[in-house]
């Protein structure tokens, strides 16, 4: 599975509104609830009581929140890009300008896993961080990945 293909431009928000953690956690659960269904609350719980394990600042300013809500059908996936780093609580210590937000239901924990995964090798490349945190627009952040997962 191409990670290209769970994340069309309109899955993506350039450049995100929110300018600390609840905020972009919240943005971007509406951004998924928006498009891919569930209830709100209910996402928004779920991904913060897996925060509240470990944060999911991975480091290199990018972070990849996820949870499992049986309010949503199908996997999801939606991303965004903050124009100010955002304090995160990262392993690395650094802030966060890169989103990737992941959820699904219980039954598809064996794709959120391997979804996690294909993000978490991805964004290991500084170039394609680069391109994404430099993306005007929703397409351009799209064609980004598209390009990398040709490779």
């Amino acid at each position: 599975m191409l990670l290209s293909e769970l994340v069309t431009p309109e899955h993506v928000v350039v450049p995100m509104e929110a300018r600390d953690k609840a905020g972009a956690l919240e943005e971007l659960t509406r951004h998924l609830v928006a498009l891919s269904g569930g209830v709100y609350e209910d996402v928004l719980r779920a991904i913060a009581e897996r925060e509240e394990v470990l944060s999911t600042g991975i480091g290199f300013g990018v972070a990849i929140p996820h949870g499992k809500s049986p309010t949503v059908k199908e996997l999801s996936v939606v991303c965004g890009v903050s124009p100010t780093p955002i304090t995160y609580g990262s392993i690395d210590g650094e802030p966060v300008r890169l989103f990737f937000l992941i959820v699904g239901p219980e039954s598809s924990a064996g794709q959120h896993v391997k979804v996690l995964s294909r993000i978490a090798r991805l964004v290991r490349h500084d170039s394609l961080r680069a391109r994404l945190l430099g993306a005007r627009n929703a397409t351009e952040f799209h064609q980004a990945l598209l390009e990398a997962e040709e490779r």
